[in-house]
């Protein structure tokens, strides 16, 4: 409730930054180095959404800096975009302690967040990356296997927008074979966004 009262206040991102750094209404915030916040152009089309930050974004308080960072940089440049024509966040902005998946009450807490943020960001396209960015966001309870590669609707309160379920770039580097799938993925966004 004090998260969606916080959020639903903020005017812009730079409000909505500030609410969350100082929220004290999710524990996680207490054993993380900072928020990580967002990276890219918040005027971008396109948005991207994984689950939380790890232990490189933590220090460097940007979403999707380490290992799994670069391949989503280089899947981006695969379909001609970067991080000046992107937006990317996760759903839980607060590194959970040795990077465990956040529990569902913390990812419940911080949900008002980052639908504000898509809110305030407007993109034309969201895309959620791995499995509890797609089923928190896009309210489904399949898994990444049966939702991947699909297009949803996502209302980002404003309007109507297109929503694409994909593969986390983590469990690429650790399923390799899948990439293959995921370039599926982005070759549907890239045509998207061409339209």
């Amino acid at each position: 409730m004090a998260a969606r009262e916080a959020a639903g206040s903020a005017k812009n991102l730079d409000e909505l930054r500030t609410l969350m750094e100082n929220f004290a209404g999710c524990t996680l915030r207490a054993t993380a180095t900072q928020l990580v916040f967002a990276d890219g152009n918040p005027k971008a089309r396109v948005m991207f959404v994984g689950e939380a930050p790890g232990r490189d974004e933590d220090l460097a308080g940007l979403p999707f800096v380490g290992r799994s960072g670069k391949l989503l940089d280089r899947m981006m440049a695969a379909i001609g975009l970067d991080r000046t024509q992107a937006y990317i966040a996760n759903v839980v902005p607060w590194r959970p302690p040795g990077n465990r998946t956040p529990t569902p009450q913390e990812t419940a807490i911080c949900l008002p967040f980052i639908r504000r943020q898509i809110e305030l960001v407007d993109p034309d396209i969201l895309v959620c990356l791995g499995q509890p960015s797609t089923q928190t966001l896009l309210e489904t309870k399949e898994g990444i296997t049966k939702t991947r590669g699909r297009w949803f609707k996502y209302h980002t309160g404003r309007r109507e927008i297109r929503a694409l379920a994909t593969y986390h770039p983590a469990f690429l580097l650790r399923s390799p074979l899948q990439k293959r799938l995921a370039w599926r993925d982005f070759l549907a966004l890239k045509k998207a966004l061409a339209q």
